[in-house]
Protein backbone atom coordinates (compact mmCIF):
# COMPACT_ATOMS: atom_id res chain seq x y z
CA UNK A 1 0.00 0.00 0.00
CA UNK A 2 1.30 3.44 -0.91
CA UNK A 3 -0.03 6.92 -0.36
CA UNK A 4 -2.57 8.20 2.11
CA UNK A 5 -5.70 6.25 3.00
CA UNK A 6 -8.70 6.98 0.82
CA UNK A 7 -11.78 8.67 2.22
CA UNK A 8 -15.22 8.62 0.67
CA UNK A 9 -17.76 10.91 2.30
CA UNK A 10 -21.44 10.17 2.72
CA UNK A 11 -22.39 12.63 0.00
CA UNK A 12 -19.87 11.10 -2.42
CA UNK A 13 -20.93 7.49 -1.83
CA UNK A 14 -24.61 8.44 -2.10
CA UNK A 15 -23.93 10.07 -5.48
CA UNK A 16 -21.91 7.09 -6.74
CA UNK A 17 -24.13 4.18 -5.72
CA UNK A 18 -26.87 2.71 -7.89
CA UNK A 19 -28.74 -0.58 -8.18
CA UNK A 20 -26.36 -2.09 -10.73
CA UNK A 21 -23.28 -1.40 -8.61
CA UNK A 22 -24.97 -2.72 -5.47
CA UNK A 23 -26.22 -5.88 -7.19
CA UNK A 24 -22.80 -6.73 -8.65
CA UNK A 25 -21.09 -6.07 -5.31
CA UNK A 26 -23.64 -8.24 -3.49
CA UNK A 27 -23.16 -11.12 -5.91
CA UNK A 28 -19.39 -10.88 -5.44
CA UNK A 29 -19.87 -10.94 -1.66
CA UNK A 30 -22.19 -13.96 -1.61
CA UNK A 31 -19.90 -15.95 -3.89
CA UNK A 32 -16.94 -14.99 -1.69
CA UNK A 33 -18.54 -16.69 1.32
CA UNK A 34 -17.17 -19.99 -0.03
CA UNK A 35 -13.56 -18.96 0.58
CA UNK A 36 -13.76 -15.78 2.67
CA UNK A 37 -14.24 -15.38 6.39
CA UNK A 38 -16.79 -13.58 8.53
CA UNK A 39 -16.62 -13.19 12.28
CA UNK A 40 -19.20 -12.98 15.06
CA UNK A 41 -21.09 -9.70 15.16
CA UNK A 42 -20.21 -7.38 18.05
CA UNK A 43 -23.11 -5.38 19.45
CA UNK A 44 -22.32 -2.21 21.37
CA UNK A 45 -24.22 0.50 23.20
CA UNK A 46 -23.63 4.13 24.09
CA UNK A 47 -26.10 5.47 26.64
CA UNK A 48 -29.39 3.58 27.01
CA UNK A 49 -30.79 3.91 23.49
CA UNK A 50 -27.78 4.43 21.20
CA UNK A 51 -26.63 1.21 19.55
CA UNK A 52 -23.94 0.12 17.13
CA UNK A 53 -22.77 -3.12 15.56
CA UNK A 54 -19.44 -4.22 14.14
CA UNK A 55 -19.38 -6.76 11.32
CA UNK A 56 -15.94 -7.85 10.17
CA UNK A 57 -14.58 -10.13 7.50
CA UNK A 58 -11.91 -10.92 4.95
CA UNK A 59 -11.95 -12.25 1.39
CA UNK A 60 -9.08 -12.02 -1.07
CA UNK A 61 -7.57 -8.56 -0.84
CA UNK A 62 -10.53 -7.19 1.12
CA UNK A 63 -10.14 -6.99 4.89
CA UNK A 64 -12.12 -4.77 7.20
CA UNK A 65 -15.14 -3.91 9.26
CA UNK A 66 -18.49 -2.16 8.91
CA UNK A 67 -19.75 -0.07 11.82
CA UNK A 68 -23.50 0.40 11.71
CA UNK A 69 -24.99 2.81 14.24
CA UNK A 70 -28.47 3.81 15.36
CA UNK A 71 -28.80 7.04 17.34
CA UNK A 72 -32.60 7.48 17.75
CA UNK A 73 -32.28 10.88 19.40
CA UNK A 74 -30.75 12.57 16.36
CA UNK A 75 -32.86 15.53 15.27
CA UNK A 76 -31.05 17.28 12.41
CA UNK A 77 -28.96 14.24 11.46
CA UNK A 78 -29.95 10.78 10.19
CA UNK A 79 -30.54 8.25 12.95
CA UNK A 80 -28.75 5.48 11.04
CA UNK A 81 -25.18 5.62 9.80
CA UNK A 82 -22.79 3.15 8.20
CA UNK A 83 -19.01 3.42 8.11
CA UNK A 84 -16.82 0.87 6.32
CA UNK A 85 -13.14 0.59 7.21
CA UNK A 86 -10.84 -1.24 4.79
CA UNK A 87 -7.40 -2.40 5.89
CA UNK A 88 -4.42 -3.17 3.71
CA UNK A 89 -4.23 -7.00 3.67
CA UNK A 90 -0.44 -7.00 3.60
CA UNK A 91 0.24 -4.57 6.43
CA UNK A 92 -2.96 -4.12 8.41
CA UNK A 93 -2.67 -0.36 7.95
CA UNK A 94 -5.67 1.78 7.09
CA UNK A 95 -6.55 1.56 3.40
CA UNK A 96 -9.84 3.45 3.20
CA UNK A 97 -12.79 4.81 5.14
CA UNK A 98 -16.13 4.90 3.33
CA UNK A 99 -19.22 6.55 4.78
CA UNK A 100 -22.14 4.65 3.28
CA UNK A 101 -25.47 5.17 5.03
CA UNK A 102 -27.42 5.75 1.79
CA UNK A 103 -25.42 3.08 -0.03
CA UNK A 104 -26.19 0.62 2.76
CA UNK A 105 -29.87 0.66 1.81
CA UNK A 106 -28.92 -0.31 -1.75
CA UNK A 107 -26.62 -3.03 -0.40
CA UNK A 108 -29.35 -4.57 1.74
CA UNK A 109 -31.91 -4.49 -1.07
CA UNK A 110 -29.39 -6.03 -3.47
CA UNK A 111 -29.19 -9.12 -1.25
CA UNK A 112 -32.96 -9.40 -1.51
CA UNK A 113 -32.80 -9.06 -5.29
CA UNK A 114 -30.15 -11.79 -5.48
CA UNK A 115 -32.30 -14.13 -3.40
CA UNK A 116 -35.43 -13.41 -5.42
CA UNK A 117 -33.54 -13.89 -8.67
CA UNK A 118 -32.20 -17.24 -7.48
CA UNK A 119 -35.24 -18.60 -5.63
CA UNK A 120 -38.51 -17.00 -6.71
CA UNK A 121 -40.62 -18.35 -9.56
CA UNK A 122 -39.74 -16.72 -12.88
CA UNK A 123 -43.36 -15.69 -13.42
CA UNK A 124 -43.69 -13.90 -10.07
CA UNK A 125 -45.82 -10.80 -10.61
CA UNK A 126 -47.37 -9.85 -7.27
CA UNK A 127 -45.03 -8.43 -4.66
CA UNK A 128 -46.26 -7.93 -1.12
CA UNK A 129 -44.14 -5.87 1.22
CA UNK A 130 -44.73 -5.76 4.97
CA UNK A 131 -43.24 -2.56 6.31
CA UNK A 132 -43.54 1.05 5.23
CA UNK A 133 -40.17 2.50 6.22
CA UNK A 134 -37.30 3.86 4.17
CA UNK A 135 -35.78 0.43 3.48
CA UNK A 136 -39.03 -1.01 2.18
CA UNK A 137 -39.00 1.23 -0.90
CA UNK A 138 -35.50 0.04 -1.78
CA UNK A 139 -36.72 -3.55 -1.51
CA UNK A 140 -39.62 -2.91 -3.89
CA UNK A 141 -37.37 -1.28 -6.45
CA UNK A 142 -34.70 -4.00 -6.24
CA UNK A 143 -37.14 -6.91 -6.50
CA UNK A 144 -39.00 -5.35 -9.42
CA UNK A 145 -35.72 -5.23 -11.35
CA UNK A 146 -35.33 -9.03 -11.32
CA UNK A 147 -38.93 -10.22 -11.68
CA UNK A 148 -41.85 -8.98 -13.87
CA UNK A 149 -43.68 -7.42 -10.93
CA UNK A 150 -46.87 -5.69 -12.04
CA UNK A 151 -48.61 -5.23 -8.68
CA UNK A 152 -47.40 -4.22 -5.23
CA UNK A 153 -49.45 -4.85 -2.09
CA UNK A 154 -48.50 -2.94 1.05
CA UNK A 155 -49.07 -4.10 4.61
CA UNK A 156 -48.42 -1.64 7.42
CA UNK A 157 -49.20 -1.32 11.09
CA UNK A 158 -51.05 1.93 10.42
CA UNK A 159 -53.54 2.40 7.59
CA UNK A 160 -52.38 5.96 6.88
CA UNK A 161 -48.74 4.87 6.63
CA UNK A 162 -49.66 2.02 4.27
CA UNK A 163 -51.66 4.38 2.03
CA UNK A 164 -48.84 6.91 1.96
CA UNK A 165 -46.24 4.24 1.21
CA UNK A 166 -48.33 2.74 -1.60
CA UNK A 167 -48.51 6.18 -3.20
CA UNK A 168 -44.76 6.55 -2.77
CA UNK A 169 -44.13 3.18 -4.45
CA UNK A 170 -46.19 4.18 -7.47
CA UNK A 171 -44.51 7.58 -7.71
CA UNK A 172 -41.02 6.05 -7.50
CA UNK A 173 -41.48 2.95 -9.66
CA UNK A 174 -44.61 3.47 -11.76
CA UNK A 175 -46.03 0.21 -10.39
CA UNK A 176 -49.62 0.11 -9.17
CA UNK A 177 -49.60 -0.27 -5.39
CA UNK A 178 -52.34 -0.52 -2.82
CA UNK A 179 -52.63 -1.04 0.94
CA UNK A 180 -54.14 -4.34 2.09
CA UNK A 181 -54.52 -6.29 5.31
CA UNK A 182 -51.87 -8.84 6.22
CA UNK A 183 -53.89 -11.94 5.36
CA UNK A 184 -54.83 -10.63 1.90
CA UNK A 185 -51.27 -9.52 1.16
CA UNK A 186 -49.61 -12.75 2.27
CA UNK A 187 -52.10 -15.01 0.46
CA UNK A 188 -51.77 -13.09 -2.82
CA UNK A 189 -47.98 -12.80 -2.82
CA UNK A 190 -45.71 -14.45 -5.36
CA UNK A 191 -42.89 -12.67 -3.55
CA UNK A 192 -43.28 -11.54 0.05
CA UNK A 193 -40.74 -9.18 1.62
CA UNK A 194 -40.69 -8.26 5.29
CA UNK A 195 -38.72 -5.14 6.19
CA UNK A 196 -39.54 -4.34 9.80
CA UNK A 197 -38.05 -4.28 13.28
CA UNK A 198 -40.58 -6.82 14.58
CA UNK A 199 -39.93 -9.11 17.51
CA UNK A 200 -42.81 -11.50 16.81
CA UNK A 201 -44.41 -13.11 13.76
CA UNK A 202 -46.13 -10.68 11.40
CA UNK A 203 -48.58 -13.19 9.90
CA UNK A 204 -49.98 -16.71 10.17
CA UNK A 205 -48.07 -19.50 8.42
CA UNK A 206 -51.32 -20.90 7.01
CA UNK A 207 -51.80 -17.75 4.92
CA UNK A 208 -48.74 -18.54 2.77
CA UNK A 209 -49.66 -20.22 -0.51
CA UNK A 210 -47.64 -22.81 -2.44
CA UNK A 211 -44.97 -21.32 -4.68
CA UNK A 212 -44.36 -18.19 -2.62
CA UNK A 213 -40.88 -16.83 -2.07
CA UNK A 214 -40.29 -14.91 1.17
CA UNK A 215 -37.37 -12.60 1.91
CA UNK A 216 -37.08 -11.70 5.60
CA UNK A 217 -34.89 -8.59 5.76
CA UNK A 218 -35.44 -7.25 9.26
CA UNK A 219 -34.05 -9.67 11.84
CA UNK A 220 -30.48 -8.71 12.67
CA UNK A 221 -30.28 -9.06 16.43
CA UNK A 222 -31.16 -11.42 19.27
CA UNK A 223 -34.91 -11.66 19.81
CA UNK A 224 -35.95 -10.16 16.49
CA UNK A 225 -38.50 -12.14 14.47
CA UNK A 226 -40.72 -11.47 11.46
CA UNK A 227 -41.86 -14.92 10.32
CA UNK A 228 -43.99 -17.60 12.01
CA UNK A 229 -41.92 -20.58 13.17
CA UNK A 230 -44.59 -22.96 11.88
CA UNK A 231 -43.70 -21.90 8.33
CA UNK A 232 -40.26 -23.49 8.45
CA UNK A 233 -41.49 -27.09 8.45
CA UNK A 234 -43.03 -26.63 4.98
CA UNK A 235 -40.40 -24.34 3.46
CA UNK A 236 -36.90 -24.55 2.01
CA UNK A 237 -34.66 -22.28 4.10
CA UNK A 238 -31.83 -20.11 2.75
CA UNK A 239 -29.74 -17.33 4.25
CA UNK A 240 -26.53 -15.35 3.90
CA UNK A 241 -24.37 -16.91 6.67
CA UNK A 242 -25.98 -19.99 8.31
CA UNK A 243 -24.29 -19.68 11.71
CA UNK A 244 -24.98 -15.96 11.91
CA UNK A 245 -28.58 -16.42 10.79
CA UNK A 246 -29.16 -18.84 13.65
CA UNK A 247 -27.44 -16.52 16.12
CA UNK A 248 -28.97 -13.12 15.29
CA UNK A 249 -31.09 -13.59 12.16
CA UNK A 250 -34.57 -14.88 11.43
CA UNK A 251 -33.46 -18.50 11.76
CA UNK A 252 -32.55 -18.18 15.42
CA UNK A 253 -36.11 -19.52 15.64
CA UNK A 254 -35.59 -22.45 13.20
CA UNK A 255 -34.67 -26.02 14.08
CA UNK A 256 -32.79 -26.96 10.89
CA UNK A 257 -29.67 -25.36 9.42
CA UNK A 258 -30.47 -23.13 6.42
CA UNK A 259 -28.60 -23.33 3.11
CA UNK A 260 -26.17 -20.53 2.23
CA UNK A 261 -27.40 -18.52 -0.76
CA UNK A 262 -23.81 -18.26 -1.97
CA UNK A 263 -23.76 -22.03 -2.45
CA UNK A 264 -26.90 -21.80 -4.59
CA UNK A 265 -25.39 -18.99 -6.68
CA UNK A 266 -22.21 -21.03 -7.17
CA UNK A 267 -24.18 -24.11 -8.26
CA UNK A 268 -23.12 -26.10 -5.20
CA UNK A 269 -26.58 -26.38 -3.65
CA UNK A 270 -30.14 -26.61 -4.91
CA UNK A 271 -32.47 -23.63 -4.76
CA UNK A 272 -36.11 -23.91 -5.80
CA UNK A 273 -36.82 -27.41 -7.10
CA UNK A 274 -40.53 -27.05 -7.90
CA UNK A 275 -43.03 -24.30 -8.75
CA UNK A 276 -44.90 -25.36 -5.59
CA UNK A 277 -41.95 -24.86 -3.24
CA UNK A 278 -42.15 -22.25 -0.53
CA UNK A 279 -38.71 -20.68 -0.26
CA UNK A 280 -37.53 -18.43 2.57
CA UNK A 281 -34.41 -16.27 2.55
CA UNK A 282 -33.12 -14.63 5.72
CA UNK A 283 -30.83 -11.63 5.38
CA UNK A 284 -29.04 -10.73 8.59
CA UNK A 285 -26.31 -8.87 6.68
CA UNK A 286 -22.62 -9.78 6.65
CA UNK A 287 -19.33 -7.94 6.39
CA UNK A 288 -18.30 -9.14 2.93
CA UNK A 289 -21.30 -7.26 1.51
CA UNK A 290 -19.92 -4.06 2.98
CA UNK A 291 -16.33 -4.69 1.91
CA UNK A 292 -17.26 -5.42 -1.70
CA UNK A 293 -19.59 -2.41 -1.72
CA UNK A 294 -16.86 -0.10 -0.43
CA UNK A 295 -14.36 -1.42 -2.97
CA UNK A 296 -16.89 -0.96 -5.80
CA UNK A 297 -17.60 2.62 -4.74
CA UNK A 298 -13.90 3.41 -4.61
CA UNK A 299 -13.37 1.89 -8.05
CA UNK A 300 -16.23 3.92 -9.49
CA UNK A 301 -14.84 7.15 -8.06
CA UNK A 302 -11.39 6.31 -9.39
CA UNK A 303 -12.80 5.58 -12.83
CA UNK A 304 -14.71 8.86 -12.84
CA UNK A 305 -11.46 10.67 -12.00
CA UNK A 306 -9.44 8.72 -14.54
CA UNK A 307 -7.09 7.25 -11.93
CA UNK A 308 -6.89 4.24 -9.61
CA UNK A 309 -7.27 3.76 -5.88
Amino acid sequence: MTGSPAFLSESESAALVDDDLAFAAAREAFLATATGSTFPVVIGQSLPHNRFTLKSGAAGDLVGVKIGSFWPGNVDLPRHSSTIVLLDPATGRLRAVVEAAAANAYRTAAADALAVDALARKDSRTLTVIGTGHQALHEVRAVSRVRPIDRVLVVGRRADAARAFAAQVTAATGLPAEPVDARTGVAAADVLVTATTAREALFDANWVTAGTHISAMGADGPGKQELPVALYDRASLFCDIPEQSQAIGEFQHARSLPVALGAVLAGDADGRTSPEDVTVFDSSGFALQDLTLAAALLRRRAASHGDSE
